[in-house]
Protein backbone atom coordinates (compact mmCIF):
# COMPACT_ATOMS: atom_id res chain seq x y z
CA UNK A 1 0.00 0.00 0.00
CA UNK A 2 1.33 3.40 -0.59
CA UNK A 3 1.70 6.36 1.29
CA UNK A 4 -1.36 8.19 -0.45
CA UNK A 5 -3.29 4.87 0.50
CA UNK A 6 -2.48 4.81 3.65
CA UNK A 7 -3.44 8.58 4.91
CA UNK A 8 -6.92 7.66 2.97
CA UNK A 9 -7.12 5.00 5.57
CA UNK A 10 -6.36 6.73 8.70
CA UNK A 11 -8.41 10.16 7.16
CA UNK A 12 -11.01 7.29 7.22
CA UNK A 13 -10.43 6.26 10.38
CA UNK A 14 -10.82 9.76 11.79
CA UNK A 15 -13.55 11.04 10.19
CA UNK A 16 -17.36 9.50 9.90
CA UNK A 17 -15.96 7.01 7.13
CA UNK A 18 -14.55 4.39 9.63
CA UNK A 19 -17.64 2.63 9.64
CA UNK A 20 -16.72 1.86 5.58
CA UNK A 21 -13.60 0.17 6.73
CA UNK A 22 -15.32 -1.81 9.92
CA UNK A 23 -18.80 -2.36 9.38
CA UNK A 24 -19.77 -1.35 13.33
CA UNK A 25 -21.43 0.89 16.15
CA UNK A 26 -19.11 3.70 15.95
CA UNK A 27 -18.92 5.41 20.04
CA UNK A 28 -17.57 8.93 20.09
CA UNK A 29 -16.64 10.59 23.51
CA UNK A 30 -14.34 13.57 23.01
CA UNK A 31 -11.47 12.76 20.43
CA UNK A 32 -11.68 10.07 21.10
CA UNK A 33 -13.27 6.80 18.93
CA UNK A 34 -14.61 3.53 20.03
CA UNK A 35 -15.71 0.79 17.87
CA UNK A 36 -17.07 -2.53 19.46
CA UNK A 37 -15.04 -5.80 17.69
CA UNK A 38 -17.52 -8.24 16.66
CA UNK A 39 -17.93 -10.93 18.39
CA UNK A 40 -17.20 -14.44 16.13
CA UNK A 41 -20.10 -17.13 15.78
CA UNK A 42 -19.74 -20.31 17.72
CA UNK A 43 -21.51 -23.34 15.77
CA UNK A 44 -23.05 -26.58 17.68
CA UNK A 45 -20.84 -29.55 17.27
CA UNK A 46 -21.44 -32.27 15.34
CA UNK A 47 -19.21 -34.81 16.80
CA UNK A 48 -17.91 -35.72 20.13
CA UNK A 49 -13.95 -35.62 21.02
CA UNK A 50 -12.47 -37.44 24.55
CA UNK A 51 -9.74 -35.33 25.81
CA UNK A 52 -7.09 -36.49 28.24
CA UNK A 53 -4.98 -33.81 30.22
CA UNK A 54 -1.43 -35.03 30.80
CA UNK A 55 -0.02 -32.32 33.52
CA UNK A 56 -3.04 -31.54 35.82
CA UNK A 57 -1.56 -28.35 37.50
CA UNK A 58 -2.73 -24.89 37.47
CA UNK A 59 -2.73 -24.14 33.52
CA UNK A 60 -3.50 -27.63 32.32
CA UNK A 61 -6.63 -27.76 34.61
CA UNK A 62 -7.49 -24.05 33.33
CA UNK A 63 -6.97 -25.42 29.63
CA UNK A 64 -9.10 -28.80 29.95
CA UNK A 65 -11.75 -26.97 32.10
CA UNK A 66 -11.86 -24.29 29.03
CA UNK A 67 -12.39 -27.05 26.07
CA UNK A 68 -14.87 -29.20 28.12
CA UNK A 69 -16.92 -26.06 27.45
CA UNK A 70 -16.86 -26.33 23.53
CA UNK A 71 -19.99 -28.39 22.51
CA UNK A 72 -19.09 -32.35 22.19
CA UNK A 73 -15.93 -32.12 24.44
CA UNK A 74 -15.49 -34.33 27.15
CA UNK A 75 -12.27 -35.11 29.54
CA UNK A 76 -12.22 -38.43 30.31
CA UNK A 77 -8.73 -39.28 31.36
CA UNK A 78 -5.63 -37.19 33.26
CA UNK A 79 -2.23 -37.94 34.50
CA UNK A 80 -0.06 -36.37 36.80
CA UNK A 81 3.10 -36.92 39.03
CA UNK A 82 1.09 -35.31 41.94
CA UNK A 83 -1.28 -38.03 43.55
CA UNK A 84 -3.42 -35.15 44.64
CA UNK A 85 -3.98 -33.19 41.65
CA UNK A 86 -5.42 -36.51 40.27
CA UNK A 87 -7.79 -36.70 42.94
CA UNK A 88 -8.55 -33.61 41.96
CA UNK A 89 -9.60 -34.08 38.60
CA UNK A 90 -11.88 -36.70 39.45
CA UNK A 91 -13.65 -34.02 40.94
CA UNK A 92 -13.50 -31.80 38.22
CA UNK A 93 -13.99 -34.07 35.77
CA UNK A 94 -15.72 -36.80 36.82
CA UNK A 95 -15.12 -39.61 39.08
CA UNK A 96 -15.38 -42.07 36.40
CA UNK A 97 -12.23 -40.60 34.27
CA UNK A 98 -8.96 -42.89 34.16
CA UNK A 99 -5.52 -41.73 36.22
CA UNK A 100 -2.38 -42.26 36.42
CA UNK A 101 1.42 -41.28 36.25
CA UNK A 102 2.28 -42.77 33.59
CA UNK A 103 1.19 -40.44 29.74
CA UNK A 104 1.95 -43.75 27.82
CA UNK A 105 -0.77 -45.52 29.62
CA UNK A 106 -2.94 -42.34 28.41
CA UNK A 107 -1.62 -42.70 24.56
CA UNK A 108 -2.36 -46.16 24.32
CA UNK A 109 -6.25 -45.80 25.23
CA UNK A 110 -7.80 -46.14 21.75
CA UNK A 111 -10.80 -43.75 23.71
CA UNK A 112 -8.70 -40.87 23.77
CA UNK A 113 -8.57 -38.51 20.57
CA UNK A 114 -6.48 -35.70 21.53
CA UNK A 115 -4.19 -34.75 24.61
CA UNK A 116 -3.42 -31.61 26.40
CA UNK A 117 0.25 -31.15 27.75
CA UNK A 118 0.28 -28.92 30.73
CA UNK A 119 3.35 -30.50 31.95
CA UNK A 120 6.80 -28.34 33.14
CA UNK A 121 8.50 -27.56 30.02
CA UNK A 122 11.23 -29.88 30.16
CA UNK A 123 8.47 -32.71 29.42
CA UNK A 124 6.97 -31.28 25.88
CA UNK A 125 8.49 -32.33 23.39
CA UNK A 126 8.59 -36.22 24.51
CA UNK A 127 4.91 -36.44 25.14
CA UNK A 128 4.21 -34.34 21.93
CA UNK A 129 6.11 -36.40 19.82
CA UNK A 130 4.74 -39.51 21.71
CA UNK A 131 1.14 -38.69 20.88
CA UNK A 132 1.22 -37.54 17.37
CA UNK A 133 3.26 -40.99 16.96
CA UNK A 134 0.18 -42.68 18.72
CA UNK A 135 -2.50 -40.52 16.43
CA UNK A 136 -3.73 -38.02 18.77
CA UNK A 137 -4.40 -34.17 17.93
CA UNK A 138 -2.15 -32.29 20.92
CA UNK A 139 -2.63 -28.98 22.32
CA UNK A 140 0.72 -28.69 24.17
CA UNK A 141 1.32 -25.41 26.30
CA UNK A 142 4.08 -22.03 25.18
CA UNK A 143 6.92 -23.00 24.57
CA UNK A 144 6.16 -25.99 22.66
CA UNK A 145 9.89 -27.08 23.35
CA UNK A 146 12.46 -26.26 26.15
CA UNK A 147 15.43 -26.38 24.27
CA UNK A 148 16.09 -25.17 20.23
CA UNK A 149 16.95 -28.41 19.70
CA UNK A 150 14.07 -30.34 20.25
CA UNK A 151 11.77 -28.37 17.50
CA UNK A 152 12.05 -30.03 14.69
CA UNK A 153 10.99 -33.15 16.02
CA UNK A 154 8.16 -32.21 16.62
CA UNK A 155 7.81 -30.57 13.43
CA UNK A 156 8.47 -33.64 11.83
CA UNK A 157 6.16 -35.66 14.29
CA UNK A 158 3.43 -33.67 13.48
CA UNK A 159 3.96 -34.05 9.21
CA UNK A 160 4.25 -37.80 9.65
CA UNK A 161 1.09 -38.07 11.79
CA UNK A 162 -1.13 -35.72 9.69
CA UNK A 163 -2.79 -34.78 13.50
CA UNK A 164 -3.99 -31.39 14.31
CA UNK A 165 -0.76 -29.94 16.98
CA UNK A 166 -1.64 -26.73 18.44
CA UNK A 167 0.72 -24.60 20.88
CA UNK A 168 -0.96 -22.57 23.54
CA UNK A 169 -0.39 -19.06 23.73
CA UNK A 170 -4.29 -18.30 23.47
CA UNK A 171 -3.86 -14.76 22.81
CA UNK A 172 -3.09 -15.78 19.57
CA UNK A 173 -6.80 -16.40 19.10
CA UNK A 174 -7.99 -13.02 20.36
CA UNK A 175 -9.92 -10.67 18.19
CA UNK A 176 -7.37 -8.28 19.24
CA UNK A 177 -4.71 -9.90 16.98
CA UNK A 178 -7.30 -10.46 14.56
CA UNK A 179 -8.30 -6.64 14.13
CA UNK A 180 -4.34 -5.30 14.66
CA UNK A 181 -3.55 -7.97 11.85
CA UNK A 182 -6.79 -6.32 9.85
CA UNK A 183 -5.30 -3.31 10.58
CA UNK A 184 -1.64 -3.44 10.09
CA UNK A 185 -2.45 -5.17 6.64
CA UNK A 186 -4.37 -2.18 6.04
CA UNK A 187 -1.30 -0.55 6.57
CA UNK A 188 -3.66 1.64 9.33
CA UNK A 189 0.18 2.30 11.06
CA UNK A 190 2.27 2.84 7.82
CA UNK A 191 5.94 1.06 7.68
CA UNK A 192 6.83 -0.83 10.81
CA UNK A 193 9.71 0.10 12.30
CA UNK A 194 9.67 -0.85 15.76
CA UNK A 195 7.90 -2.99 18.25
CA UNK A 196 7.91 -3.23 21.82
CA UNK A 197 6.17 -4.72 24.97
CA UNK A 198 7.03 -5.20 28.79
CA UNK A 199 5.41 -6.95 31.84
CA UNK A 200 5.32 -6.44 35.31
CA UNK A 201 4.67 -8.85 37.95
CA UNK A 202 5.30 -8.36 41.79
CA UNK A 203 3.27 -11.43 43.77
CA UNK A 204 4.34 -14.78 44.44
CA UNK A 205 2.01 -16.31 42.14
CA UNK A 206 3.24 -14.23 39.72
CA UNK A 207 6.68 -14.37 39.91
CA UNK A 208 6.29 -17.91 40.14
CA UNK A 209 6.43 -18.82 43.99
CA UNK A 210 3.42 -21.44 43.60
CA UNK A 211 2.76 -22.76 46.74
CA UNK A 212 3.64 -25.80 48.01
CA UNK A 213 1.03 -28.67 49.17
CA UNK A 214 1.58 -29.57 53.18
CA UNK A 215 0.63 -33.08 52.27
CA UNK A 216 3.44 -32.97 49.09
CA UNK A 217 6.30 -35.69 49.76
CA UNK A 218 8.22 -38.65 47.70
CA UNK A 219 5.43 -40.62 48.44
CA UNK A 220 2.92 -39.14 46.30
CA UNK A 221 5.12 -37.42 43.85
CA UNK A 222 6.98 -38.92 40.95
CA UNK A 223 9.87 -37.67 41.82
CA UNK A 224 12.29 -39.72 39.66
CA UNK A 225 10.01 -39.12 36.71
CA UNK A 226 9.56 -35.54 36.73
CA UNK A 227 13.10 -35.38 36.69
CA UNK A 228 13.55 -36.97 33.41
CA UNK A 229 17.00 -36.56 31.97
CA UNK A 230 18.45 -34.12 34.73
CA UNK A 231 20.25 -34.17 37.38
CA UNK A 232 19.22 -36.96 39.49
CA UNK A 233 18.94 -34.57 42.72
CA UNK A 234 17.46 -35.26 45.99
CA UNK A 235 13.38 -34.93 46.29
CA UNK A 236 12.94 -30.65 46.67
CA UNK A 237 8.95 -29.86 46.54
CA UNK A 238 10.62 -26.59 45.34
CA UNK A 239 11.93 -27.44 42.21
CA UNK A 240 8.61 -29.52 41.74
CA UNK A 241 5.96 -27.12 42.13
CA UNK A 242 7.92 -24.25 41.60
CA UNK A 243 9.64 -25.59 38.11
CA UNK A 244 9.45 -21.85 36.39
CA UNK A 245 12.25 -21.54 38.14
CA UNK A 246 14.96 -23.81 37.72
CA UNK A 247 16.43 -23.58 34.01
CA UNK A 248 16.36 -27.38 34.38
CA UNK A 249 12.83 -27.48 33.68
CA UNK A 250 11.37 -25.01 32.35
CA UNK A 251 12.66 -21.61 30.21
CA UNK A 252 12.76 -18.67 32.65
CA UNK A 253 10.71 -15.34 31.91
CA UNK A 254 11.39 -15.88 28.09
CA UNK A 255 9.34 -19.05 27.83
CA UNK A 256 6.51 -18.07 30.25
CA UNK A 257 5.96 -14.08 28.56
CA UNK A 258 8.05 -13.22 25.74
CA UNK A 259 6.98 -16.30 23.67
CA UNK A 260 3.22 -14.99 23.86
CA UNK A 261 4.29 -11.80 22.32
CA UNK A 262 6.59 -13.07 19.81
CA UNK A 263 3.57 -15.45 18.63
CA UNK A 264 0.85 -12.95 18.73
CA UNK A 265 3.64 -10.34 16.44
CA UNK A 266 4.25 -13.50 13.92
CA UNK A 267 0.69 -13.68 13.73
CA UNK A 268 -0.24 -10.13 12.94
CA UNK A 269 2.75 -9.11 10.69
CA UNK A 270 2.84 -12.79 9.10
CA UNK A 271 6.32 -12.91 10.30
CA UNK A 272 9.09 -16.05 10.38
CA UNK A 273 11.51 -14.24 12.73
CA UNK A 274 14.30 -12.65 14.03
CA UNK A 275 17.87 -13.07 12.74
CA UNK A 276 19.70 -11.40 15.46
CA UNK A 277 18.68 -11.86 19.14
CA UNK A 278 20.33 -10.38 22.69
CA UNK A 279 19.15 -10.30 26.15
CA UNK A 280 20.27 -8.80 29.07
CA UNK A 281 19.18 -8.98 32.76
CA UNK A 282 19.77 -10.33 36.28
CA UNK A 283 18.79 -11.66 39.45
CA UNK A 284 17.71 -8.84 41.13
CA UNK A 285 14.86 -9.43 44.25
CA UNK A 286 13.16 -13.15 44.12
CA UNK A 287 16.29 -14.54 45.49
CA UNK A 288 14.49 -17.76 46.94
CA UNK A 289 17.06 -20.53 45.11
CA UNK A 290 16.05 -20.29 41.68
CA UNK A 291 18.58 -19.55 38.88
CA UNK A 292 16.59 -17.92 35.95
CA UNK A 293 16.27 -13.96 35.99
CA UNK A 294 14.01 -12.03 37.15
CA UNK A 295 14.24 -9.03 35.29
CA UNK A 296 15.25 -9.99 31.65
CA UNK A 297 15.43 -7.62 28.57
CA UNK A 298 15.46 -9.16 24.95
CA UNK A 299 16.68 -7.44 21.71
CA UNK A 300 15.62 -8.87 18.08
CA UNK A 301 16.40 -7.74 14.86
CA UNK A 302 13.83 -8.40 12.23
CA UNK A 303 14.66 -8.72 8.55
CA UNK A 304 13.12 -7.22 5.62
CA UNK A 305 10.63 -9.61 3.95
CA UNK A 306 7.80 -9.56 1.41
CA UNK A 307 5.70 -8.87 3.89
CA UNK A 308 7.21 -6.38 6.36
CA UNK A 309 10.00 -4.16 6.81
CA UNK A 310 13.07 -4.88 8.98
CA UNK A 311 12.29 -3.49 12.34
CA UNK A 312 13.34 -4.04 16.23
CA UNK A 313 11.57 -5.75 18.76
CA UNK A 314 12.44 -4.79 21.96
CA UNK A 315 10.88 -6.90 25.16
CA UNK A 316 10.94 -6.52 29.20
CA UNK A 317 9.94 -8.22 32.17
CA UNK A 318 10.02 -7.25 35.45
CA UNK A 319 9.55 -9.41 38.30
CA UNK A 320 9.82 -6.07 40.84
CA UNK A 321 7.38 -4.00 40.00
CA UNK A 322 4.75 -2.85 41.90
CA UNK A 323 2.38 -2.15 39.27
CA UNK A 324 1.36 -5.80 39.30
CA UNK A 325 -0.90 -6.30 36.66
CA UNK A 326 1.13 -3.66 34.04
CA UNK A 327 1.90 -4.79 30.47
CA UNK A 328 1.31 -3.97 27.11
CA UNK A 329 2.44 -4.54 23.68
CA UNK A 330 2.60 -1.53 20.99
CA UNK A 331 3.47 -1.65 17.25
CA UNK A 332 4.71 1.56 15.94
CA UNK A 333 4.77 2.91 12.41
CA UNK A 334 5.53 5.68 10.59
CA UNK A 335 2.50 7.07 10.22
CA UNK A 336 0.72 5.73 13.46
CA UNK A 337 0.65 2.77 16.77
CA UNK A 338 -1.58 0.54 17.84
CA UNK A 339 -1.64 -1.05 21.31
CA UNK A 340 -2.83 -4.78 21.05
CA UNK A 341 -4.42 -6.42 23.70
CA UNK A 342 -6.55 -9.20 23.91
CA UNK A 343 -10.21 -7.55 24.22
CA UNK A 344 -9.09 -4.28 22.51
CA UNK A 345 -6.70 -2.37 19.95
CA UNK A 346 -5.68 1.34 20.19
CA UNK A 347 -4.61 3.06 16.95
CA UNK A 348 -2.91 6.32 17.36
CA UNK A 349 -2.13 8.99 14.51
CA UNK A 350 1.67 9.64 14.35
CA UNK A 351 1.79 13.74 13.64
CA UNK A 352 5.20 13.85 11.45
CA UNK A 353 6.83 15.34 8.38
CA UNK A 354 9.43 14.50 6.08
CA UNK A 355 12.50 16.46 6.75
CA UNK A 356 12.81 18.06 3.36
CA UNK A 357 9.49 20.11 4.40
CA UNK A 358 10.13 20.58 7.81
CA UNK A 359 11.00 24.28 7.54
CA UNK A 360 8.07 24.51 5.50
CA UNK A 361 5.47 23.34 7.88
CA UNK A 362 7.28 25.50 10.52
CA UNK A 363 6.70 28.54 8.23
CA UNK A 364 2.93 27.06 8.13
CA UNK A 365 2.47 27.56 11.46
CA UNK A 366 3.07 31.09 12.05
CA UNK A 367 -0.51 32.97 12.38
CA UNK A 368 -0.46 36.87 12.88
CA UNK A 369 0.35 37.87 16.00
CA UNK A 370 -3.66 39.57 16.44
CA UNK A 371 -5.71 36.51 15.85
CA UNK A 372 -4.40 32.32 16.32
CA UNK A 373 -7.44 31.02 14.52
CA UNK A 374 -8.62 27.45 15.90
CA UNK A 375 -9.12 24.69 14.18
CA UNK A 376 -11.24 21.48 14.72
CA UNK A 377 -9.02 18.49 15.81
CA UNK A 378 -8.89 15.08 14.29
CA UNK A 379 -8.95 12.40 17.14
CA UNK A 380 -6.14 11.11 18.07
CA UNK A 381 -7.00 7.94 18.60
CA UNK A 382 -9.63 5.24 17.91
CA UNK A 383 -10.07 2.03 19.66
CA UNK A 384 -11.54 -0.89 19.03
CA UNK A 385 -13.52 -2.75 22.06
CA UNK A 386 -15.19 -6.06 21.84
CA UNK A 387 -18.53 -6.27 22.31
CA UNK A 388 -20.19 -7.73 25.38
CA UNK A 389 -20.37 -11.55 25.69
CA UNK A 390 -17.39 -12.39 24.43
CA UNK A 391 -16.02 -15.64 25.62
CA UNK A 392 -12.48 -14.63 25.83
CA UNK A 393 -9.67 -15.42 23.81
CA UNK A 394 -8.79 -18.65 25.78
CA UNK A 395 -11.97 -20.40 24.67
CA UNK A 396 -11.26 -18.99 21.49
CA UNK A 397 -7.94 -20.86 21.32
CA UNK A 398 -9.54 -24.05 22.28
CA UNK A 399 -12.69 -23.66 19.91
CA UNK A 400 -10.35 -23.46 16.61
CA UNK A 401 -8.36 -26.32 18.04
CA UNK A 402 -11.13 -28.16 17.96
CA UNK A 403 -12.46 -27.05 15.06
CA UNK A 404 -9.77 -27.95 13.36
CA UNK A 405 -9.80 -31.54 15.10
CA UNK A 406 -13.54 -31.65 13.31
CA UNK A 407 -11.98 -30.74 9.86
CA UNK A 408 -12.99 -27.12 10.07
CA UNK A 409 -9.87 -24.18 9.36
CA UNK A 410 -6.54 -25.48 9.54
CA UNK A 411 -4.56 -25.19 13.91
CA UNK A 412 -3.86 -21.23 13.95
CA UNK A 413 -0.57 -22.17 16.09
CA UNK A 414 0.71 -25.51 14.71
CA UNK A 415 4.15 -27.27 14.80
CA UNK A 416 6.39 -24.98 12.58
CA UNK A 417 4.69 -21.91 13.64
CA UNK A 418 5.41 -22.81 17.31
CA UNK A 419 8.95 -23.29 16.36
CA UNK A 420 9.29 -20.32 14.83
CA UNK A 421 7.92 -18.36 18.06
CA UNK A 422 9.37 -20.44 20.70
CA UNK A 423 12.56 -20.00 19.12
CA UNK A 424 13.39 -16.59 19.57
CA UNK A 425 12.49 -16.43 23.08
CA UNK A 426 14.78 -19.57 23.36
CA UNK A 427 17.57 -18.43 22.14
CA UNK A 428 16.82 -14.79 24.16
CA UNK A 429 17.45 -17.14 27.53
CA UNK A 430 20.91 -18.47 25.39
CA UNK A 431 22.15 -15.21 24.81
CA UNK A 432 21.81 -14.17 28.13
CA UNK A 433 23.37 -17.30 29.73
CA UNK A 434 26.12 -17.18 27.43
CA UNK A 435 26.67 -13.70 27.10
CA UNK A 436 26.43 -13.09 23.59
CA UNK A 437 24.31 -11.97 20.25
CA UNK A 438 22.91 -15.22 18.56
CA UNK A 439 22.26 -15.34 15.20
CA UNK A 440 19.45 -17.03 13.77
CA UNK A 441 17.97 -18.68 10.29
CA UNK A 442 14.35 -18.18 10.88
CA UNK A 443 13.63 -19.85 7.57
CA UNK A 444 15.42 -23.10 7.79
CA UNK A 445 15.43 -22.52 11.52
CA UNK A 446 19.18 -23.08 11.98
CA UNK A 447 21.72 -21.25 14.14
CA UNK A 448 24.19 -19.18 12.58
CA UNK A 449 27.43 -18.66 13.13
Amino acid sequence: MGNDSRRKFIKGIAGTALAATVPQMIKASGDKRTEELKLRDYYSANDNINVALIGAGGMGTADAQTVKTVPGVKIVAACDLFDPRLEEAKKNFGADIFTTRDHKEILSRKDIDAVIIGTPDHWHKEIAVDALSAGKHVYVEKPMVQQISEGQAVVDAQKKSGKVLQVGSQGMSSVGNEKAKELFEAGAIGQLNYVEGFWARNTPGGAWQYNLPEDASEKNVDWKRFLKDKPQLPYDPKRFFRWRCFKDYGTGVCGDLFVHLISSLHYIISSNGPTRIMSTGGLRYWKDGRDVPDIMLGMFDYPQTEKHPAFNLSLRVNFVDSNRDGSYFRMVGNEGSMLVEWNDVTLSKNFSYPPDNYAQVLKSKQYAPDYDRKKIKDPDSTVFKVQDGYKGAHYDHHYNWVRAMRGGKPSVEDALFGYRAAAPALLCNDSYFQGKAIKWDPINLKLLA
